[in-house]
């Protein structure tokens, strides 16, 4: 048992896997944050055209 524990502890694979678990959810957290930015403008782009074509047609 306490051989087991011990070669748990000295294998590398649990924090390797820890490390690209913290890296995926920093990037998946930059892309919705990046899409949510670019979502907004591009609503607010829309939004402005769609004014400025309703005010030609009046």
């Amino acid at each position: 048992m306490k051989n087991s524990i011990l070669r748990f502890l000295k294998k590398e694979d649990g924090p390797i896997a820890v490390e690209y678990a913290v890296m995926l959810a920093l990037i998946v957290i930059a892309c919705v944050g990046s899409i949510a930015l670019v979502g907004t403008g591009a609503r607010d782009s829309m939004q402005n055209s769609a004014d400025e074509i309703g005010d030609v047609l009046d």
